[in-house]
């Protein structure tokens, strides 16, 4: 078929969209004006691990954007108290006009003041879009009124009497509530335009499913997956070895509710293997880290011996895994064979070390990778409730269809972890099967077995490479979201060396101070090096130590701050979240969040310094964003479109 048939085809289906000359010219119009606004905001975050609750104030907040917002509309015209009482009120309405009401003499004159201010506050939040995309945010129940509210009115005389008597009507027919409620998630709604999430939503703190809750539900977002979400999604897809990771994860940090509760995944068969198993066991080498508010420390002595059930089991299917694919290159890591129990040693890297844990009743000599029966039955029973949690399953489909390995956004290369270098700087070289694969095309080809390894069900061998793959990128060296020379499990339960628990990492987090290294990883994207930017979590920048999160002369971002509170000992803070809008690139360091009662309550938010990157001379516009150019395309097509019609090609359909 020639290019003009085709040509002619595309413009055929156009004309179904835009059937005359007067709706072409009207489309061509409105991109024009959206392409000379100013870009939407984009907030990147970066490993969250659980921690829900400061997770959704930072977002309600929009990582103290409310707050400067606040500050730049009413000046000195507010107090700090009364400043303090509104950015609260933005963030949690519902609970905090529960307080409200028992607390304030004269509700009605409240009610048509904090209006007032919402009003205001949603008019600068609105100022930067088009008014289609606010009206698109507008909350259905109240979306004519709160149009009218913050869309000035210049055919109306008198202005002032005409909102008042809006506001008046809304209180008098007592909808004033709703409507705090309605006006405060707009405004949260439109300091964000777009979300990044830079991998490792799970494990370690205690509402991963909350917060996928809250990313579904969200009005534009991208995940780019971390090895903790990947090792989740191998266990969604059935995968032995994951789950028993994931399971032995949550044990570890006190958070096996996150598996009962959360996403229905039933725990007795465990619980009841492990009482039969290690009854008289201490399991002291299993201890568990838990927050004393949210942990029943009535369930530690269970929890410590589920703790080392899952493990061995883990282990063994860990081998299982290594043994089946040998381009996986990690016969190191097979230590259950090199463990003898008379002496209580095990043999790591040719060196000889005393076991801290001498008692391992399920273990074979003979064949320390085999399960016993009765360990055969849990896991199965286990991923027969893995492959059943609705909940579970609803969320790893939201991060294949939103998320990916890596993403090039607006100029900037998002990913976890790192790209996979040798010493020298270029491009490790990484089998996957029977093939060698580097830099991008790496994160490419691992991605594809990763889709595999969920949705290949019809193919069992693929499907089993697929998920074999999940586990490679939880684990392995060379996996680009991982990017440490071996996962130290085994040691961190069972050795007193720290030498031999070390975990090394890639030659990546060494060179990315080199300009020629990152320049090389941004071209390998399709990015220029001159405004591009490398933007990744994975490894929190210990500020205590001198670390900083910007290296490379500002090329690349390390953005994990801490989020989770494992990590704030070493990090000194409790996350960042780097802002990309129109004037420029900014990094927001945040303080420990208390807790959300607290922060009705005292009216405390996250404190959070702020520190500009980079600044532009002239102001970003929609024009300059991937968005932008996908518009000026159409814009073109559309004109290619008038041509057609106004030379008779294609005729106008009435």
């Amino acid at each position: 078929m020639s290019y003009d048939i085709l040509e002619g085809r595309y413009l055929q289906s156009m004309a179904d969209l835009y059937p005359t000359i007067a709706k072409a010219s009207t489309e061509i119009i409105n991109l024009q004006s959206i392409l000379n606004l100013p870009k939407g905001t984009e907030h990147f975050l970066t490993d969250i691990h659980g921690e829900y609750e400061s997770f959704l104030h930072v977002l309600k907040n929009g990582s103290g954007s409310v707050r400067r917002k606040i500050d730049e509309e009413f000046g000195n015209s507010l107090s700090e108290r009364d400043k303090k009482a509104l950015a609260t009120l933005i963030y949690y309405p519902r609970e905090k006009m529960d307080l409200i009401r028992k607390e304030e003499d004269n509700l009605e004159d409240w009610y048509k003041i904090t209006l007032y201010r919402l009003i205001q506050m949603a008019r600068r939040a609105a100022s930067k879009y088009t008014r289609s995309k606010v009206r698109k945010a507008l909350p259905k129940d109240f979306a004519y009124v709160i149009e009218e509210l913050i869309t000035e009115k210049s055919e109306v005389n008198d202005k002032e009497a005409y909102y008042n008597e809006i506001i008046y009507t809304i209180v008098r027919i007592k909808r004033a509530e709703e409507f705090i409620v309605a006006l405060s998630q707009l405004i949260q709604r439109l300091v964000v335009d777009h979300l990044h999430i830079v991998g490792d939503i799970f494990d370690r703190g205690p509402g991963p499913h909350i917060i996928m809750d809250t990313l579904m539900r969200y009005h534009s977002v991208d995940v780019q997956w971390g090895n903790h979400d990947v090792v989740w999604m191998g266990a969604a897809s059935g995968h032995l070895a994951c789950i028993a990771n994931v399971i032995r994860l949550s044990a570890k940090y006190g958070n096996l509710d996150t598996l009962e509760e959360g996403y229905g995944i039933n725990l007795i068969p465990l619980a009841t293997f492990a009482l039969e198993t290690y009854g008289d066991d201490p399991c002291e080498c299993f201890d568990i880290s838990y927050n004393e508010k949210e942990y029943n420390v009535n369930d530690l002595e269970l929890d410590r011996k589920m703790h080392k059930a899952i493990t061995i089991i883990q282990f063994k299917l860990e081998g299982q895994v290594i043994m089946r694919n040998p381009s996986f290159k990690m016969e190191k890591r097979l230590l259950l064979d090199k463990i003898d129990q008379e002496k209580g040693t095990v043999l790591v890297e040719g060196k000889e070390y005393p076991l801290i844990e001498k008692n391992f009743p399920t273990l074979d000599p003979k064949d320390p990778y085999r399960l016993t029966e009765e360990e055969t039955e849990v896991i199965k029973r286990l991923q027969a409730a893995f492959l059943r949690s609705d909940k579970l399953q609803k969320h790893v489909r939201f991060l294949f269809s939103k998320g990916s390995l890596y993403k090039v956004y607006n100029g900037n290369l998002l990913f976890h972890g790192c790209i996979p270098l040798n010493a020298d700087g270029s491009f490790r070289k990484v089998q996957v099967f029977d093939k060698e694969y580097s830099g991008k095309s790496l994160y490419d080809i691992l991605e594809v077995y990763a889709r595999k390894g969920y949705y290949n069900v019809h193919n069992p061998e693929e499907q089993q490479k697929g998920q074999d793959i999940l586990w490679f990128i939880w684990s392995n060296e060379n996996s680009p979201v991982y990017g440490k020379a071996k996962m130290a499990t085994f040691e961190r339960y069972f050795l007193t060396d720290h030498d031999i628990k070390a975990e090394e990492k890639n030659h990546y987090y060494r060179l990315i101070n080199r300009e020629d290294v990152v320049n090389k990883i941004l071209k390998e994207f399709g990015l220029d090096p001159d405004h591009a930017h490398i933007i990744n979590g994975h490894m929190p920048v210990q500020l205590k130590k001198g670390e900083t999160p910007v290296r490379c002369n500002g090329k690349v971002l390390i953005i994990d701050g801490g989020f989770s509170k494992a990590y704030q000992s070493q990090t000194g803070i409790a996350g960042y979240t780097l802002v990309y809008n129109s004037h420029g690139l900014r990094l927001v360091s945040h303080k420990p969040f208390e807790s959300t009662e607290k922060a009705i309550i005292n009216e405390t938010d996250i404190h959070s310094d702020s520190v500009i990157l980079e600044s532009v001379e002239r102001r970003e516009l929609v024009a300059d964003t991937d968005d932008g150019k996908e518009m000026q395309m159409r814009i073109f097509e559309l004109e290619q479109l008038l041509g057609a019609y106004r030379t008779g090609v294609i005729a106008e359909r009435t």
